[in-house]
């Protein structure tokens, strides 16, 4: 029984696993797997709840604080935050863990559950795979959720976001590194909607923000890091220098420069590493990105003298290899950037802060900044499986792979996966011709439709 996926567990809301009895039985072996081996005399475990606007968030963290407590563990709930706030709570706050309910860029009809361990990171998928393994087994009925009843009331304390802001701006130097700067703002109708104008009004920028209006049903709707015709729109209409997009829960930013022209994760880690490694805070001038950050990234952090040491797909992936290379700073094409310095996941608010901040002490523009970075034509293909067979075993595809290699030569790259929280096989292509690797691009993807589809 497979109940995770690169980034949590994710599904339709009230369908497994993200029905009651999964949900519970996650959250309780959760609490009982993060118990000190030694706890003190008379001391409970804390766990920390917090998650996006979705309708059915409330619900889920119920459940949860019900499972929790089942397990011998206390919780505290930071209501509506960003992902990355529950992982500066945990540490903040000495708890065990914490559960983030929250799909992401997913739309309102799904939910999801990301566990953040003791040291404020994504679990490790060997305790993912502990927990599916206690659920599959059945064990420890005595005491076992079902038992503390369907839910549990729980009180949120919205001071704790208070603290998560009052780090983000901390972790900026100077009281107003904003001051004069003017800032468009898109929150998706989710995490970041009820801080987002707080937070860079607090550093001193002027503030023009949209999708600051959840109303449980939509976040991601037409607005968010996935949509990002509405920043491009508002920054024009605003005249505002830069715009910053989030997705639903907050850990991943988008921006656009003031001609409207998106930045997304690759160029803003072109213009963070090289703002780092002009004032010496890079070290080993290395960074991490994954398979899927363009090629252009590489050569233009090439011409600055900073490598890019590439890692599998997903933030906790990106995390692992900055820790084990002693990296700073690393991210992903969609917008999760972790400047270890300063974070433990990635974080939309503190990306879009860090990056303005980079902007208004410059006295230059994003788009300025980003000149040096020229991506590579790419194409991404989306196919819609019914089944995730491994690549290597469907009919053709190594074939069909082999033969678009031949043609790109060293020119350009291949890359294959599968996604991990949808049913989807994603075909990404990169060389030196737009219309030639769409051409490529259809020639592999009609192999996975015809065999997969």
């Amino acid at each position: 029984m497979s109940l995770f996926g690169t980034d949590g567990m994710r599904a339709v809301f009230g369908t497994p696993p993200l029905d009651r009895a999964t949900v519970q039985a996650v959250g309780y072996w959760f609490a009982r797997l993060s118990r000190p081996a030694d706890p003190p005399a008379g001391s409970r475990p804390l766990l920390i709840l917090g998650g996006d606007t979705r309708d059915s968030r409330e619900e889920i963290s119920g459940w949860l604080a019900a499972a929790v407590r089942a397990a011998g563990a206390d919780v505290r709930s930071a209501g509506i935050v960003p992902t990355p706030a529950v992982a500066f709570l945990v540490g903040e706050l000495a708890a065990v863990g914490g559960i983030v309910v929250s799909a992401s860029h997913n739309p309102y009809t799904d939910n999801g559950l990301k566990l953040i361990g003791a040291d404020g990171f994504k679990v490790d998928p060997a305790l993912e795979r502990e927990i599916e393994g206690r659920i599959a087994a059945a064990e420890g009925t005595d005491g076992a959720p079902d038992r503390a009843g369907g839910s549990a009331a729980l009180r949120e304390e919205p001071r704790l976001a208070g603290r998560y802001l009052d780090r983000l701006r901390a972790s900026l130097p100077g009281g107003r590194p904003l001051e004069g700067l003017r800032l468009a703002i898109d929150a998706a109708n989710g995490a970041a909607a009820p801080h987002a104008e707080r937070l860079f009004g607090a550093l001193g920028a002027d503030c023009h923000v949209t999708g600051d209006s959840p109303d449980g049903r939509n976040i991601n709707r037409e607005c968010g890091s996935t949509c990002t015709d509405r920043i491009v729109a508002l920054t024009l209409e605003t005249g505002s220098d830069l715009g910053a997009s989030f997705d639903g829960d907050a850990d991943r930013a988008i921006l656009c420069d003031h001609l409207g022209r998106v930045c997304d994760g690759d160029a803003l880690l072109y213009v963070w590493a090289s703002c780092l490694a002009e004032r010496d805070e890079l070290p080993g001038r290395r960074i991490v990105a994954t398979t899927m950050s363009n090629m252009g990234l590489e050569r233009a952090l090439e011409r600055r003298g900073i490598q890019v040491l590439r890692c599998g797909v997903g933030d906790r992936e990106v995390a692992e290899a900055m820790r084990r290379e002693g990296v700073r700073l690393g991210g992903e094409q969609s917008g999760h950037l972790l400047d270890l310095n300063l974070a433990t996941t990635g974080d939309g608010l503190l990306t879009a802060a860090s990056v303005a901040a980079i902007v208004a002490s410059s006295g230059r523009p994003l788009a300025d900044l980003a000149a040096g970075f020229q991506r590579f034509p790419q194409v991404l293909r989306n196919v819609t499986v019914r089944e995730k067979l491994p690549l290597t075993n469907v009919p053709g595809l190594s074939g069909a792979v082999a033969s678009v290699e031949r043609d790109l030569g060293a020119s350009g790259r291949v890359l294959l996966r599968y996604s991990g929280t949808e049913p989807l096989a994603r075909v990404m292509i990169e060389g030196p011709d737009q219309e030639r690797i769409e051409g490529l691009c259809d020639r592999i993807a009609r192999v996975l439709e015809a065999e997969l589809g």
